[in-house]
């Protein structure tokens, strides 16, 4: 019976310091979340996973100075979209007065000049990662949204200023709960749609003859597997004809310091397989204040005979 007692005592005790390390550790990541400060540039190169800054473009182009409808802390995750008027640039506006991520865009001309417009989409969830696409005469956004409770399809109303929600593609249900950042591709006449399982680091990857569904997972999904590296999306997902490109972020040694660029090398229904670009990320941490701590998104778009713009963000830490 001592003994017993004796041996629930330390587990009691190790149980308690192990929660202690680990209530100190999360408060020491908020912290220094806190502290991150976001912003939104536009790297250009020869193709979608060679790029770099230029002169001719003056980063960041946006930041959270330039918002001019709420309090913002930072702005990130940047994906754009053109159409005959101009560039729509939207993006996660983080709410300093709610501490919650809303969906803003700006407008552009000629990708240099960004003038700033408005928040476009506000719920009572975090909303980030705005994966925008045009399809069939219509745009749609698929957001990270993942306390939404799945992962839900949003429709233009009325470009860009009304978006309302049409379907949840994905219910966060078993081992399927907490995916985030969403990314989405049509290929050879298939739906397909990657996101990451926070808890598990992997990478899932579902399947749908419609957009609209249903949705199943992917015969080989998770296609990447307890990887804090590699799994978790870091962009649009980019077919060039040659090539289909996926980008990752990596999480580690702490959220958002780089990203990497994976070739998908096969996809259909029923089988998956890509391999590493480089042994070097496509974007890492910079030499200006507004990413030298790193780097997570990139949008890029082909502008002509090898030349491409990327739409990128990165982060430095106040002091």
């Amino acid at each position: 019976m001592l003994i017993t007692t004796i041996l629930l005592l330390l587990f009691t005790s190790a149980a308690l310091l192990i929660a202690a390390r680990y209530k100190k550790h999360l408060k020491k990541k908020r912290e220094r979340r806190s502290r991150e400060t976001w912003a939104i540039g536009i790297y250009k190169g020869p193709s979608p996973v060679k790029l770099h800054p230029t002169q001719d473009i003056r980063n960041p182009i946006l930041s959270a100075k330039d918002v001019t409808d709420i309090k913002a802390r930072f702005v990130a995750d940047p994906f754009m979209i053109q159409n005959a008027t101009g560039y729509f640039l939207f993006f996660e506006v983080l709410n300093d007065k709610r501490n919650t991520g809303e969906i803003a865009y700006a407008f552009s001309k000629d990708l240099l000049q960004w003038q700033y417009r408005n928040v476009v989409l506000k719920e009572r969830f975090h909303l980030s990662y705005p994966y925008v696409f045009f399809w069939e005469n219509r745009y749609y956004m698929i957001p990270e949204c993942n306390n939404s409770g799945g992962i839900q399809l949003y429709e233009a109303s009325q470009f860009p200023d009304q978006w309302h929600l049409v379907t949840t593609l994905i219910k966060s249900t078993g081992r399927n709960s907490a995916l985030v950042d969403p990314s989405i591709i049509h290929y050879q006449n298939r739906w397909y749609l990657f996101s990451y399982a926070l808890k598990t680091k992997n990478l899932h990857l579902f399947g749908s003859d419609s957009l609209t569904g249903p949705w199943k997972e992917h015969p080989k999904s998770p296609v990447v597997q307890g990887s804090p590296h590699f799994a978790r999306p870091g962009g649009k997902v980019i077919n060039t004809n040659a090539s289909i490109y996926r980008y990752a972020q990596d999480e580690t040694p702490y959220y958002g310091t780089r990203v990497w660029a994976f070739r998908i090398t096969e996809l259909t229904a029923e089988t998956y397989s890509e391999e590493p670009v480089s042994d070097q990320p496509v974007l890492q941490p910079g030499h200006e204040w507004w990413n030298s701590a790193g780097m997570h998104t990139i949008d890029a778009h082909q502008t002509g005979t090898n030349e491409w713009i990327a739409l990128v963000d990165g982060f430095s830490i106040v002091q």
